[in-house]
């Protein structure tokens, strides 16, 4: 563990950094790192065998904070919680945030299962997707051109750690997806096979569509399958992150079902 560097002026040079890397949404772009504030998101990344870059604590919890947390990075800040609350992007400033520098930019991968984001603009629902991807076996997320920043603040919030787990792709075209190399599933609220009739195939890619306009007319065409819902309840269409928890479980589901 190394003795922490003592900040305690708002106009330091690495407190505007972080400023920008917890508020701005594609400030990680230009950085190459993120910032990850709180336990549950620094923890999870530790899960995964990863290390931070930079641990910055609250004067306050870095005496008292776990070693786990004390010993994960080689360098470690300390701030005033004034200061915490300066960066912090959260109604109530956490103790300890990370700061982590970010996988080296990766490409699709052929042949996996995946899912596929066509311009989805909600964070709150890009992070919740991003969850259940990784609870149910699609180990890449691609995102089109027009999705939602996948490093964002809001973003890695909502995903609360699943990040560390996926392969991420970022800035695709539509063209793209022609080398995955496995069958692409649309959902739909008026066509396609009920899902729980369906049969899926194992591995596939689901394609997730806007939240207002659906899944674009070019990704349509290129459907191996489309599927719905059965909603009896009488909604007219569920929220993207549901319908994708529903669509995602019922393939894993068949996947474990048939080995």
């Amino acid at each position: 563990m190394s003795e922490p560097t003592v900040i305690t002026s708002r106009d330091n040079p690495l407190l505007k950094r972080l400023r920008v890397m917890a508020q701005d949404n594609t400030a990680y772009r230009k950085q190459g790192q993120v910032w990850l504030e709180g336990d549950h998101l620094c923890r999870a990344l530790l899960a995964r065998g990863h290390r931070p870059a930079m641990a910055v604590f609250t004067d306050d919890f870095w005496v008292q904070a776990p070693h786990d947390l004390r010993d994960a990075s080689d360098r470690n800040v300390t701030v005033p919680r004034g200061l915490m609350a300066s960066i912090s992007g959260l109604e109530s400033p956490a103790g300890v945030g990370f700061v982590w520098d970010l996988p080296k930019a990766t490409t699709l991968e052929a042949g996996q299962a995946a899912v596929v984001l066509d311009c989805l603009q909600d964070a709150g629902n890009v992070g919740s997707i991003l969850r259940s991807a990784a609870a149910f076996g699609f180990g890449q997320v691609l995102a089109l051109k027009g999705t939602a920043a996948l490093w964002s603040p809001k973003v890695l919030r909502s995903g609360m750690g699943a990040h560390f787990g996926l392969r991420l792709v970022e800035g695709l075209s539509v063209g793209d997806l022609a080398a995955l190399d496995v069958p692409l599933l649309v959902t739909s609220s008026h066509q396609g096979s009920f899902l729980h009739k369906a049969t899926l195939p194992w591995p596939c890619a689901w394609v997730l569509g806007h939240e207002g306009q659906g899944v674009s007319a070019a990704l349509d065409s290129m459907a191996t399958q489309s599927v719905r819902i059965a909603q009896p309840g009488g909604e007219e269409s569920l929220n993207v992150a549901a319908a994708a928890a529903i669509c995602l479980h019922a393939s894993a589901a068949e996947r474990e079902a048939s080995i």
